[in-house]
């Protein structure tokens, strides 16, 4: 009679774990399925906001406006990492800030978006690569020149990441 009892509990525990697995399995996989969601969702909203002003700085640059937003997408986490949201940071750019004591960023703090934008070009107008592709739409060259420039800090993943972007979010009418 022992043994029926210790039997009947242990089945009872194995049908209780078996439903809390698929119970833990249904909610990672809900998760995932929301976090895919809204990553896809994000970009596309990011771009529908910025591209007027990329495409405005790319006509007085000659900047593609895919290379604004591609990078833009990148280091701003499609704006909404930290840097961004606390200092209209969307270029991930060095300098200084008026952050409150206590909080501390080695990135530039800007007034609005267009600031960030506008500044991102006129650092890349700075660098010698610039005179030679200005006006050329090709974001392939443009990534490719920006990379080699210590623009960052891990140039080839750096390169491969923005040319997903653009590609993956369509900006560019170059394959």
């Amino acid at each position: 009679m022992l043994r029926k009892t210790s039997l009947k509990q242990s089945a009872g525990q194995i049908r209780l774990q078996s439903t809390r697995r698929w119970s833990y399995k249904l909610l990672s996989l809900t998760f995932l399925l929301l976090t895919m969601n809204c990553s896809f969702a994000q970009p596309r909203s990011f771009v529908k906001k910025y591209q007027p002003l990329a495409d405005s700085l790319s006509a007085e640059y000659g900047i593609p406006s895919s290379v604004m937003l591609g990078i833009s997408i990148i280091e701003s986490s499609s704006g909404g990492s930290r840097n961004c949201k606390m200092l209209n940071n969307y270029f991930g750019i060095a300098g200084k800030n008026k952050l409150k004591k206590g909080t501390k960023s080695r990135y530039k703090q800007y007034r609005d978006a267009t600031a960030s934008f506008t500044d991102f070009c006129r650092i890349i107008k700075k660098r010698k690569f610039y005179k030679k592709l200005k006006g050329n739409m090709n974001y392939k060259l443009w990534i490719d020149a920006i990379s080699k420039s210590n623009y960052s800090e891990a140039p080839a993943l750096w390169k491969q990441r923005v040319s997903a972007a653009i590609r993956k979010n369509k900006l560019s009418a170059t394959p």
